[in-house]
């Protein structure tokens, strides 16, 4: 450690620069993992509270979609004749209104049973509001909201629940089906305990899908989700290629002193801890910036921006940068481990 920060000390611009970078790194790498986790709370978290090993679609001829799915009473009761756990669930769209507000996008959660615990209404004629739906309408228990051109009274208020980014406002069937006279008897089915589902599905025309294998069925999360993890993957790879390009030159241009030190006796081994000791110090510092500048970020900008600060959005990212950033900075020591001391020294007269 010792070159190493005499090094750190004696050319301190170079440092500060290539520190400077690593943290604009770090920084876009944490902040994109954290919106990347609050755009998908945003579009899914409804569908990842539901308990139940198969979802059942409309078999539309064409991929599984909640947009496209439309499901008819003779094929719910195919399903419920299989035996096992059967659970109709339908998922629509409306605007929400309290009093003389302004109407609020919703997104509305028709279910028999329990698939989704204890967030569904139990009594018709009543819903149970997410916590941003009750925010946006300016709602709480005991009020009443309008929903097309029902009125519903709020039976209570849980959940951060969204499904493609609005809302979600859950509610009985019979009350959604009421609502949605149009969209079927359900949108979905959550099923469990089916003993020969391939049998079933060709019976009621029917196609299924895994709970999270459902969450391909929205297109819009495909989408944001597929080019955000790219972006993310794209600067974890521009981050080992920068700090490697650096170390690379650094340590080229440091060749006649790396050969003074072999020659007066310096192991290569402890060169190389030196050399990687160096990075880590640079990397820790540029990369627990970032992530601390993130944080801070995080916690002011509260529910403006679609944002989840948690140790997968924050710490993973920083352990895979300072990891990314070491195997770059190891590929510039080819060069210490090859250095002649007689031939650099003879060079540098």
């Amino acid at each position: 450690m010792f070159v190493a920060l005499r090094d750190l000390r004696a050319a301190r611009g170079r440092f500060l620069l290539i520190s400077l970078v690593v943290t604009l790194v770090a920084l876009l790498v944490s902040f994109l993992s954290g919106l990347t986790a609050g755009l998908a709370h945003q579009n899914i978290s409804a569908l990842q509270s539901l308990n139940t090993s198969t979802v059942v679609f409309a078999d539309t001829g064409a991929a599984a979609s909640f947009d496209a799915s439309t499901l008819t009473d003779d094929q719910v009761q195919t399903w419920q004749r299989a035996g096992g756990t059967v659970d109709p669930i339908g998922i629509s769209r409306a605007r929400a209104t309290l009093d003389d507000r302004s109407p609020t996008q919703v997104a509305l959660f028709g279910v028999d049973g329990t698939p989704f615990g204890n967030r569904t209404a139990t009594d018709s004629g009543a819903v149970v509001l997410s916590s941003a739906a009750a925010k946006d309408l300016g709602a709480s228990a005991g009020d009443t909201v309008t929903l097309g051109a029902n009125s519903f009274k709020v039976q209570r208020v849980t959940g951060d629940d969204w499904y493609a980014h609005t809302p979600v406002v859950w509610m009985t069937l019979p009350d959604w089906q009421a609502l949605n006279e149009h969209s079927g008897a359900a949108t979905i089915l959550a099923v469990s305990g089916v003993s020969d589902v391939s049998a079933v599905n060709a019976a009621a025309h029917t196609i299924t899908t895994s709970t999270d294998g459902s969450l391909s069925a929205m297109p819009s999360y495909q989408a944001e989700n597929g080019s955000l993890t790219l972006m993310t993957v794209m600067l974890f790879a521009i981050s080992a290629l920068v700090i490697g390009a650096f170390f690379t030159v650094w340590t080229v241009q440091r060749q006649p002193d790396i050969a003074t030190l072999k020659a007066l006796g310096a192991t290569t081994g402890s060169l190389v801890r030196d050399a990687l000791s160096q990075a880590l110090i640079v990397l820790t510092l540029g990369v627990g910036t970032g992530v601390g500048v993130t944080a801070i970020a995080g916690v002011f900008m509260g529910g403006a921006v679609p944002f989840v600060l948690s140790a997968s959005t924050t710490l993973f990212p920083a352990a895979v940068l300072i990891v990314l950033g070491l195997a770059g900075a190891a590929f510039a020591l080819r060069f210490l481990v090859t250095t002649d001391p007689l031939n650099a020294l003879n060079q540098a007269r």
